[in-house]
C-alpha cells in the first residue's frame, strides 16, 4: 500500500509539473495572438485595394492588346508551391494540416518546386527529396524585410514555373483556423470591364512595379495569417491540455484519498488485532 501511495503522489507532482508549463504556454499564446492581430488586421487592407487598381490596369492594357506576364501568365508548365508552416509544435492539427495540404498539391502536380518556411515543413519535405528552391527559419515575428525576401524568391522562381501558390493557414478567428491554397503568380486579378486610364509613366512599367507591390504586401499578409492562426491554434491546444491534467488531477486526487484511508483503515486493523491478542494472553 505504501508503494502504491508513493506512485500515486508522484503521478500527482508529474501532472502538476505538465499543467505549469502548459498555462504558462496558453499565457504566452493568448499574448501573442493579441500582439498579431494589431499587425494582421492593418495588413490586410493593402493587398485588397491594390488589386481593384490592377484590375482596372490590366482590363485597360487588354483593351490596348498589351499583355503582362505577371498578370496574364508566362505560358511555362511546371509550378511552385510557398508552403508556411510552424518552426515550434504543441500546436494542434496545425502542423499536419499544412503539410497535409501541401501533399495534396504534390501529389497532383508532381513537378512542383518549393519554398518552405518553418521548420516543421522543412523537416517534413527534406525525408522526401522534393525539389526545395529556398528555405526559411525562426519568422517568429513576421516583418517586411523577411517578406520583402520572399517575395524576390517567389518572382524569381516565376521566371521558371507558370505558377506560384502558396500554403497557410487563415486566420478567420480566435477558434477558426483555416488551411487555404491560392495562386500568388501570375496575380489572381478580378475582371472588370475596362475604363479609359491615363497613365504616368508607361502602362507597361506601372504595371511591374504595383504588381511586384502587390506580391510584396499579400505575402507580407500571409505570414501574419499563418502566425496568427499558429499562435491561436498553440492556445487551444494549451488550454486543452490544462483542463485534461486538472481532469486527471482530479481523479488521481480522489485515487490517492482512497488508498490513504485504505491504509490508515489496515494500521488501525493490525494496531487492534494486536491489542486482542495481547488481551487473550493476559
Amino acid at each position: 500500500m505504501a508503494k502504491k501511495l508513493r506512485q500515486l503522489r508522484r503521478r500527482i507532482r508529474n501532472i502538476q509539473h505538465i499543467r505549469q508549463i502548459a498555462k504558462a504556454m496558453y499565457t504566452i499564446a493568448s499574448t501573442q495572438v493579441i500582439q498579431r492581430k494589431k499587425e494582421l488586421l492593418p495588413a490586410r487592407a493593402f493587398p485588397e485595394a491594390a488589386a481593384w487598381v490592377l484590375a482596372d490596369l490590366k482590363a485597360w492594357a487588354k483593351a490596348n492588346f498589351l499583355a503582362h506576364p505577371l498578370l496574364d501568365g508566362n505560358n511555362l508548365p511546371q509550378k511552385g508551391l510557398l508552403v508556411i508552416n510552424a518552426d515550434r509544435g504543441l500546436c494542434g492539427r496545425y502542423v499536419a494540416e499544412v503539410n497535409q495540404a501541401a501533399l495534396r498539391f504534390l501529389s497532383a502536380h508532381p513537378e512542383t518546386k518549393l519554398i518552405l518556411v518553418g521548420d516543421k515543413a522543412i523537416r517534413f519535405f527534406a525525408r522526401e527529396r522534393w525539389p526545395i528552391v529556398a528555405t526559411h527559419r525562426r519568422l517568429e515575428r513576421p516583418r517586411l524585410s523577411q517578406a520583402r525576401a520572399l517575395a524576390e524568391e517567389a518572382l524569381a522562381l516565376y521566371q521558371e514555373v507558370g505558377e506560384v501558390h502558396a500554403v497557410y493557414t487563415e486566420f478567420r478567428g480566435e477558434l477558426i483556423q483555416r488551411v487555404r491554397v491560392e495562386r500568388l503568380l501570375p496575380l489572381p486579378i478580378p475582371e472588370r470591364p475596362a475604363r479609359e486610364l491615363l497613365s504616368e509613366p508607361d502602362l507597361t512599367a506601372i504595371i511591374e512595379e504595383l504588381s511586384r507591390t502587390w506580391v510584396l504586401g499579400r505575402l507580407y499578409q500571409i505570414l501574419l495569417e499563418a502566425k496568427t492562426a499558429e499562435h491561436a491554434a498553440r492556445r487551444q491546444a494549451m488550454k486543452t491540455a490544462t483542463d485534461n491534467a486538472d481532469e486527471i488531477l482530479e481523479k488521481l486526487t480522489i485515487q490517492y484519498n482512497k488508498a490513504r484511508q485504505q491504509s490508515i483503515t489496515l494500521e488501525l486493523m493490525d494496531i487492534m488485532g494486536g491489542a486482542e491478542a495481547i488481551r487473550e494472553e493476559l
